[in-house]
């Protein structure tokens, strides 16, 4: 799906890793048990270790060639990108990937190629070609079975006007919250996804 979309206008359009964090904003979302996002997404990112010798291993030096760039699709109001993107940026300097975020809200037109089930799901990383800029994966918005939760919830509540949807799906967006703080499984899951993602395209 991926293989015809170039995306090498986009390359040097974004933000640095390091200036997302700076402008991010400091929300409380009590659905996702998260006080502070900024203060968590740090957390994170900071706390960030490899405890799969053999993944790190896969990704020491990845892009010694300089044939990879990543973009990652994202904002700052989103719980998933609050756990994910310290992970990705983690990754992806580790390999030595020049990394850019792109704010979903200024690219939609890119994020459309991109959505999930439908949707606008965030955070998207996609990882280009970085002479080419064709997209030779992408990994996102969740770990997948995560995002199971989310799919299951879709496949049994297909109308949105029903009077219970919002309440189910504040109920869904709470047992994903529970998700991401049961310990290091989700990074644990996520990197084993990343790694078969590179497999996959080298």
């Amino acid at each position: 799906m991926t293989m015809s979309i170039h995306l090498r206008h986009k390359i040097g359009q974004g933000i640095s890793p390091r200036q997302f964090m700076e402008g991010m904003r400091s929300l409380e979302m009590k659905l996702s048990r998260i006080p502070n996002t900024k203060e968590q997404f740090r957390q994170v990112y900071d706390r960030f270790q490899w405890e799969d010798q053999e993944v790190r291993r896969f990704f020491a030096g990845r892009n010694e060639h300089g044939q990879l760039h990543c973009l990652i699709l994202c904002t700052d109001w989103c719980p998933d990108v609050i756990w994910n993107v310290p992970v990705l940026f983690r990754v992806m300097e580790y390999s030595g990937i020049p990394t850019e975020v792109l704010i979903m809200e200024e690219h939609l037109e890119t994020m459309d190629l991109f959505l999930t089930d439908g949707g606008r799901a965030q955070p998207i990383a996609l990882f280009l070609n970085a002479a080419t800029g064709a997209v030779l994966g992408q990994w996102g918005a969740r770990p997948a079975y995560i995002q199971n939760v989310m799919d299951e919830f879709k496949r049994n509540h297909a109308d949105k006007q029903a009077d219970s949807y919002q309440e189910l799906l504040d109920q869904v967006y709470t047992r994903i919250g529970e998700l991401y703080h049961d310990g290091n499984e989700y990074r644990k899951v996520m990197l084993q996804e990343l790694k078969e993602r590179f497999t996959s395209f080298e």
